[in-house]
């Protein structure tokens, strides 16, 4: 692969790369399908290698393609640092992509960012929540946060603070498990894909290899469920607090560290720090909400 790759080759190379399909890149690009495919089949013929096998469910990346990436990327973050350094010489904005939870985007952020926006009127804020994970080295968002500290990448992090949790239940639950020890109790709980979180694993101790009554992936429905009466949950105190439910232990080691991530090459972006800035100062004015019962 010696041929010239620019930057218009890299977007749509690195559209299709990530969509997995050319509907998709399509999308991504603001394109029509059979305009994605030419210009694809064009820097497939000028670089004279398959850059994507094809099949019924997509294109997946040969391993020439895959030797591609790298320099695609490079080229999508040099492009970006150039845009990043020209909106340092103007004012703020465009788009931040925020990758958060859905807890934290409805307690905390959303009835935060008025003031912010009303200050900042070109600056819009993307809220991506769910359990779909982002990357941020694919800039899949522009900042997350995470209650699992990454242990890698070109990342840069700042704690913004403790998210308490303990036992909770509903009252109609609570009536007729009167007498019950905790060992004893219905739990709702997480699925084997999430044990390694400390309150799944505080779960799993105390029910002794007992399974959970029901399981779920997101806290949103761990509250639902608990609040319906299905069992006991360990929940963020914040949560809890909100739906009403009763504290039957406050603290019991599962504790979770709140982190800031955001990619190290938009540290100095003006929009993402101003984003930023605001999340760091908005967590340490609620900690005390956010960690208490």
């Amino acid at each position: 692969m010696t041929a010239e790759f620019n930057w218009d080759d890299a977007r749509i190379f690195l559209a299709i790369a990530r969509a997995g399909t050319l509907s998709g890149a399509a999308d991504k690009m603001n394109m029509g399908i059979a305009t994605v495919s030419r210009r694809l089949d064009r820097l497939e013929q000028s670089l004279k290698v398959p850059l994507f096998s094809r099949h019924q469910s997509g294109y997946r990346l040969t391993d020439d393609g895959e030797a591609l990436l790298a320099r695609a990327e490079a080229l999508e973050y040099a492009g970006l640092a150039f845009g990043e350094a020209a909106q340092l010489q103007g004012h703020v904005a465009g788009v931040v992509r925020l990758a958060t939870s859905d807890n934290l985007a409805t307690h905390f952020i959303l009835p935060s960012l008025k003031g912010l926006l009303d200050h900042y009127p070109d600056l819009r804020v993307e809220v991506l929540s769910g359990v779909q994970p982002v990357n941020l080295h694919r800039r899949d968002a522009d900042l997350a946060i995470r209650m699992v500290k990454p242990d890698a990448g070109h990342l840069t992090l700042k704690r913004l603070g403790t998210v308490g949790f303990g036992v909770y239940g509903a009252a109609s639950y609570l009536a007729g498990a009167d007498g019950l020890s905790l060992s004893e109790a219905d739990f709702v709980g997480w699925p084997e894909t999430h044990q390694h979180l400390p309150a799944a694993q505080w779960i799993t101790r105390t029910l002794r290899g007992r399974p959970c009554k029901v399981e779920a992936n997101t806290l949103v429905a761990q509250v639902s469920a608990v609040s319906a009466g299905l069992g006991l949950g360990v929940l963020p105190h914040f949560m809890a607090r909100a739906n009403g439910l009763q504290c039957l232990q406050p603290e019991i080691g599962a504790d979770q560290t709140l982190w800031l991530v955001m990619h190290s090459d938009l540290a100095g972006s003006r929009r993402v720090r101003v984003i930023a800035d605001h999340l760091i100062t908005l967590f340490a004015d609620h900690q005390d909400r956010l960690a208490l019962p």
